[in-house]
């Protein structure tokens, strides 16, 4: 199984890295079952996350036709848009306000978070995960503001997902189904809520791909135990509370 993580202009670099070491120590803990890489839309480059000047380094081509999940983090930097002179205002709502990159100097980290989102709408970045989201068997994952870079393209509209609690209005404008849970499975779309939400994406797609004991071996190597019971579409619904 082969992972690709995304990297974006402005990314939050949690969203990145927690899910990445994660799924990086499952393929230690599965033999190698399991293989993960750090991705951009155009190819192998330096980018700049939105928290202090940060950089990570992406080593391959986003590329739908090898990968078996794509995961898509959101963006770091100011909650509001007061004070953006971009014109993207339209671009999105609230995401990743647990980051550090807000008002931050230096690559993104002075920009607002609608407009980091929308300006990947200018990239290829939508394109690539249409393919992605039309190709069967590929599972395409999100991390916090990274389910509404695939809203405000128009890919998931009618689906089940989560982001962070700022932007399920945004989320439901889209024509998404917004489900307040940590962790939403709706098939090949698997979503994650706020920033930290990562740790508990990663693990469990590591138990729904590999199985609960890599699963649990990750656990137990990170002293960290998942957070939440993950949504999907089954049993009967519940009577009010």
């Amino acid at each position: 199984m082969h992972a690709q993580v995304v990297l974006f202009d402005g990314f939050d670099p949690l969203d990145v890295i927690a899910p990445f070491e994660v799924l990086y120590a499952g393929s230690a803990a599965s033999g190698g079952a399991l293989t993960v890489e750090l991705a951009s839309a155009e190819g192998p480059r330096e980018v700049p996350s939105g928290t202090g000047g940060l950089t990570l380094r992406a080593t391959a081509l986003l590329d739908p036709g090898k990968a078996d999940l794509i995961l898509v983090p959101g963006a770091s930097g100011r909650v509001t848009e007061t004070g953006d002179e971009d014109g993207d205002h339209d671009a999105g709502t609230h995401g990743d306000e647990e980051s550090g990159g807000g008002g931050t100097p230096g690559a993104a980290g002075d920009e607002s978070i609608p407009v980091l989102l929308g300006r990947t709408l200018r990239t290829d970045l939508p394109r690539l995960l249409k393919d992605a989201m039309d190709r069967p068997g590929l599972t395409v994952a999100t991390v916090c503001g990274g389910s509404l870079i695939l809203a405000m393209a128009g890919l998931i509209e009618g689906r089940h997902a989560t982001t962070h609690h700022l932007g399920m209005d945004l989320l439901d404008a889209t024509g998404a189904v917004s489900v307040p849970a940590r962790v939403v499975d709706d098939g090949d779309l698997v979503t994650g809520a706020g920033v930290t939400s990562g740790l508990d994406l990663g693990l469990y797609l590591l138990e729904r791909e590999l199985g609960p004991r890599i699963a649990h071996a990750v656990e137990q190597l990170f002293a960290y135990e998942r957070r939440g019971v993950v949504w999907r579409e089954h049993g009967p619904a519940p009577a009010a509370l």
